[in-house]
């Protein structure tokens, strides 16, 4: 059964009163030279966006290559949702589509996990804070949501987040540091 008090003592949202900066690159872990070996990595959405857009660097596609990836269900919706969203009527719609079924059909039964309650509800505390720290604006709750679950499930799991998103997960590891993350800057 959820504790609410149990995760408000772990979160303590009431000490939070101030904006919380973005900490500067240099104390940020970034995926820099050859991957090395380490924690299993859960990938954020951004992840399969870039890769299929060919805007990760080699140091990203090689670390994935080497480490043990795991997948959230909260960023394979993110990904399906396209299948309601987009207009079937507009001619690139199809390709994508087929792209996204590549990508989701191609996922391990076995790498593919689902956020347990607990961390569910505590993500709805967590991204209650980012939303307000971060000065975030009405409309991007569910994305502050779903990054909220997938940094918690990290930590619960032993995982470590691979992401391109600095703004919310540098401030969630600032409020909640037993996360752990690994960024990378996206190829333009």
């Amino acid at each position: 059964m959820f504790d609410l008090r149990r995760s408000l003592r772990r979160i303590k949202p009431h000490r939070f009163t101030h904006p919380i900066q973005r900490r500067p690159r240099a104390e940020l872990p970034f995926v820099t030279g050859a991957p090395a070996p380490g924690r299993e990595l859960l990938l954020d959405t951004c992840v399969y966006i870039d890769v299929l857009h060919g805007n990760t660097p080699a140091e990203v596609d090689a670390l994935l290559q080497l480490r043990t990836c795991n997948h959230l269900a909260v960023c394979v919706a993110e990904l399906t949702h396209g299948f309601g969203r987009l207009d079937p009527r507009h001619s690139g719609t199809d390709g994508v589509l087929q792209t996204i079924e590549r990508v989701v059909t191609a996922i391990p039964g076995h790498r593919l996990e689902a956020a347990s309650a607990d961390v569910v509800i505590e993500a709805g505390i967590l991204s209650g804070l980012v939303f307000r720290l971060c000065g975030l604006q009405p409309g991007q709750e569910v994305a502050a949501l779903n990054d909220a679950i997938i940094y918690l499930h990290a930590a619960a799991n032993g995982l470590e987040v691979l992401t391109r998103n600095l703004r919310d997960f540098d401030v969630m590891n600032q409020i909640m540091p037993d996360g752990r993350i690994l960024f990378y800057d996206r190829n333009d």
